[in-house]
């Protein structure tokens, strides 16, 4: 690993640890992406992280507070961090590759199949309450248990 590769490493720690700290469990492997996709039951909901400033003031705080506040909490919490862990980043988006990629975006697995998919055009240019509203709404309509 060059330099470059170390120091954005150390750069997006926080970034990581948002979500983990706030219970979601980080994919960084390609593998560790197939392992859940293909053993997880019922509802997953996926954080396509990334470094940019709609991330970190929109898209990570917004599906936090959506996850405090939903009443029916999806089974798993995972993420996986764009431009950082590339494989298991490309590894989850071939899951639902009839959706552009986006970063930061938010996809809902359920049953084995994208139930909903808020991509970046949702979350960029939006207050924070909004995409947690939009996230709760989502959860709450697909009936998450």
């Amino acid at each position: 690993m060059n330099a470059y590769d170390e120091y954005m490493k150390s750069i997006v720690v926080p970034m990581r640890q948002e979500l983990v700290q706030n219970g979601f469990n980080e994919l960084v492997t390609a593998e560790q992406v197939q392992q859940h996709m293909s053993e997880s039951t019922g509802t997953s909901l996926i954080v396509i992280n990334s470094i940019c400033g709609c991330a970190a003031g929109l898209a990570r705080p917004a599906v936090i507070e959506a996850v405090k506040e939903v009443e029916n909490k999806p089974e798993h919490l995972v993420t996986v961090f764009a431009g950082q862990d590339q494989e298991a980043t490309q590894t989850m988006r071939d899951f639902f590759n009839e959706v552009p990629p986006s970063s930061p975006s938010i996809a809902i697995w359920k049953d084995n199949e994208l139930a909903y998919f808020i991509p970046r055009e949702q979350i960029e240019g939006f207050e924070m309450d909004q995409v947690k509203d939009h996230l709760v709404q989502v959860l709450n309509q697909l009936n998450v248990q």
